[in-house]
């Protein structure tokens, strides 16, 4: 016990008795092609790496990161790098960056608040019931057709049987196939 209470007291002695190296500006500069290469492998934005940089090189040089030689300038100036980037990450999480350009609707007026239309990949309720008010009518028009046209138009185009298969079933030629489904396509239309 005696032991523990010895070790953190002579590490806290120890901790106490360095004292802040003045870290020259040649110093950091030497070091800053090393540090916007990490901070732009981490960020993936040449711009924010930069400055992120530039935000460790004004702590280092304002007096609030102080070098106390416990380990070389680079590590340190990594480490004070890395939490840098930590924060930044921390005060950009759920946010998303929005340009001017992406603040305008499909009519080209302005949102309100900033808020972008997201275009759903599925219908709308409105657009499902107008599909199936236009599919509703287009069987109902295809069983109004005359017979012959009618199962032209069920086997080949509703059932999507084969062409040769259609033929065989209806008893008739392919050429005869093809001018009945252009005439049931030319009433349906009309």
């Amino acid at each position: 016990m005696q032991t523990a209470l010895a070790t953190t007291a002579a590490t806290s002695f120890d901790i106490a008795s360095f004292t802040a190296t003045p870290v020259a500006w040649t110093d950091l500069v030497a070091h800053r092609s090393h540090l916007v290469r990490f901070a732009q492998r981490k960020l993936h934005d040449p711009m924010l790496a930069e400055d992120v940089v530039h935000d460790v090189f004004e702590a280092v040089l304002s007096g609030r990161a102080l070098f106390a030689g416990r380990s070389a300038l680079r590590s340190w100036l990594t480490g004070i790098l890395k939490h840098k980037i930590v924060d930044l990450v921390r005060q950009r999480a759920g946010y998303d960056s929005l340009d001017d350009s992406d603040c305008t609707g499909d009519d080209g007026e302005s949102l309100a608040h900033g808020a972008m239309a997201f275009e759903c990949p599925q219908p709308r309720p409105d657009e499902l019931a107008e599909q199936r008010e236009f599919l509703a009518q287009t069987l109902a028009r295809i069983d109004a057709l005359p017979a012959g046209l009618r199962d032209v138009m069920h086997l080949r185009v509703l059932q999507d049987q084969p062409t040769d298969i259609v033929c065989r079933t209806l008893a008739i030629s392919e050429d005869n196939l093809f001018v009945r489904l252009h005439r049931a396509r030319k009433q349906l239309l009309s």
